[in-house]
């Protein structure tokens, strides 16, 4: 596995046990993350405010089904659920794409669809 694709699956799995300090370990200082539709923001302080979104109970659960490399562009494609406060479950498919800068994060676009 890439060096590259090893920080997205730490990334990843950062993520699913809430690790603030080791997701932001994994980006860039002026990383991007954009869900088309939804949201935009720069920055590792917004990022980390957006790890654990108010919408959300715990950490989610994340399968990662593929995931693609080609010029610095990591293309992770998987499955997430989570419980919300509302009282349902986001269960979804997503296609993430991760530009990538000396190993780390620089942008990411994510793409999600309940299933």
């Amino acid at each position: 596995m890439t060096k590259n694709k090893q920080t997205v699956q730490k990334y990843m799995e950062a993520f699913m046990a809430s690790d603030h300090e080791k997701i932001l370990s994994c980006l860039t200082e002026d990383v991007s993350w954009e869900v088309p539709g939804m949201f935009r923001l720069s920055g590792k302080e917004a990022f980390d405010k957006e790890i654990e979104n108010d919408n959300f109970i715990g950490s989610p659960t994340i399968q990662i089904i593929r995931m693609t490399e080609e010029n610095n562009i990591v293309i992770a494609e998987g499955e997430v659920q989570c419980k919300m406060k509302n009282g349902n479950l986001l269960d979804a498919v997503f296609c993430d794409v991760f530009h990538m800068q000396n190993e780390k994060i620089k942008h990411l676009t994510s793409y999600l669809m309940n299933k």
